[in-house]
């Protein structure tokens, strides 16, 4: 038996590098008001349907969509955003909070050719602030995206920026690239054929060597931006020249998903090679409406971890390996391993310290060897005259060093 293709089983060797990335998380979100919020990995699929959009690639082919046995179509959640503001609508969390500050971390399904970095079942670290249509709050979440590379130690980073502006300039927007793409029909790849009548935004964003040549000169959507979708812009951009983040406008990045107004951004790095996102997100200020809410303007970002542990490998950030610290080393007679079991529970709860074990009741030179390959710093051996009096050897396994201490003498263990 196989795992599923595209799925991945993350090893006991591996999962301090992930241990460490989400203790990141963890701290920086606290520091900036975020709470966690674990919304379930199933949706009725029309959460997404109505949110992304069904003309989008995750809706019409990447989506995990199934009956149940009661008749309902479920999809396994493809992305987060829908879901979060699904709970917020059904909880009232921006009724009684008026500003939500949300973060998350979990696993995601879509259907894709698995690649580097990119896997059918991957993991996503997000956060949504809800309730502030301000360019104050388009800063803060980028500002804490910022702050995620910079505690994280990724260096080679780009922020790139655009405005999808308000619905109505994107419309016309719209309409424009249809009457300027419809000119190269014929030489247009086949997808982005097929997006012409759809969704033309997303042309902009193919990779296809001939759709990118054609689109340097299609029409800008900079260009056609209404006093309020300018001014929303350049106060964002203002306040992050302020700040000292470097940025990079990007007018031809547009988001996959349908929601998007206003800032949309991307975080890349050259780390990934040609799959460079690390992460992205941007303004959503009327999807509550679409699911029956009142309207709530929000922004948010998310981030793949799949993708950024790779970047932090590539750019040789050292992992945090989290070992044990104690092995306790017991002899084969009943007195001494009675003696290991017992104080070993309560050294565990007494101290901070990672403690191991032998359960194989194996020699003392067994127990040696093993405690020296797994890099431990300190030995503490039992056995059955240090069992019967109450003390034990403490051996430090650099050194070689090694003295006797009472059991009952925890403050102390680790002295000389």
């Amino acid at each position: 038996m196989q795992s599923i293709r595209g799925t991945k089983d993350i090893l006991p060797l591996e999962i301090s590098s992930w241990h460490a990335l989400e203790q990141i998380i963890r701290l920086l979100t606290s520091q900036y008001g975020y709470q966690e919020i674990r919304t379930p990995i199933m949706e009725y699929a029309e959460v997404f349907k109505r949110s992304v959009g069904e003309e989008t690639d995750i809706v019409g082919k990447e989506m995990y969509t199934f009956p149940d046995r009661g008749g309902d179509a479920l999809t396994l959640r493809p992305e987060a955003t829908a879901s979060v503001v699904r709970a917020a609508i059904q909880h009232n969390l921006t009724a009684q909070q008026q500003i939500a500050r949300l973060y998350y971390v979990g696993p995601f399904f879509r259907y894709e050719r698995p690649q580097k970095g990119r896997q059918r079942q991957f993991h996503q670290f997000g956060c949504e602030l809800m309730g502030a249509a301000t360019p104050e709050a388009d800063v803060e979440i980028l500002t804490l995206a910022h702050d995620f590379m910079i505690s994280l130690g990724i260096q080679s980073y780009q922020l790139q920026l655009n405005t999808l502006a308000t619905p109505t300039v994107r419309q016309q927007f719209k309409s424009s690239l249809v009457e300027y793409f419809s000119a190269f029909q014929t030489e247009l790849s086949e997808e982005s054929k097929s997006r012409l009548s759809t969704n033309p935004l997303r042309i902009l964003d193919s990779k296809n060597p001939g759709d990118k040549a054609i689109s340097e000169k299609a029409p800008s959507l900079l260009d056609m931006l209404d006093n309020e979708s300018k001014d929303h812009f350049d106060a964002v951009l203002s306040m992050l020249d302020g700040l000292g983040i470097p940025y990079s406008i990007n007018p031809r990045l547009v988001r996959g998903l349908d929601y998007y107004s206003h800032t949309v951004f991307e975080i890349t790095s050259t780390s990934l090679g040609s799959q460079d996102a690390l992460g992205g997100g941007g303004r959503y200020d009327h999807l509550f409406e679409q699911f029956g809410g009142k309207h709530t303007p929000c922004i948010g970002f998310g981030f793949g971890m799949e993708r950024l542990l790779i970047a932090l490998a590539a750019e040789n950030t050292p992992e945090i390996q989290r070992k044990a610290d104690v092995y306790i080393i017991g002899f084969e007679t009943n007195e001494s391993r009675s003696a290991v079991i017992q104080f070993a529970h309560t050294l565990r709860m007494s101290s901070k310290k990672n403690i191991i074990t032998d359960v194989q009741n194996r020699s003392l030179k067994a127990q040696m060897k093993e405690a020296d390959k797994l890099g431990i710093e300190h030995a503490i051996i039992i056995g059955p005259d240090e069992a019967i009096a109450g003390t034990c050897i403490v051996k430090h396994l650099k050194t070689g060093m090694q003295y006797t201490k009472k059991r009952s003498d925890l403050d102390g263990l680790f002295e000389v």
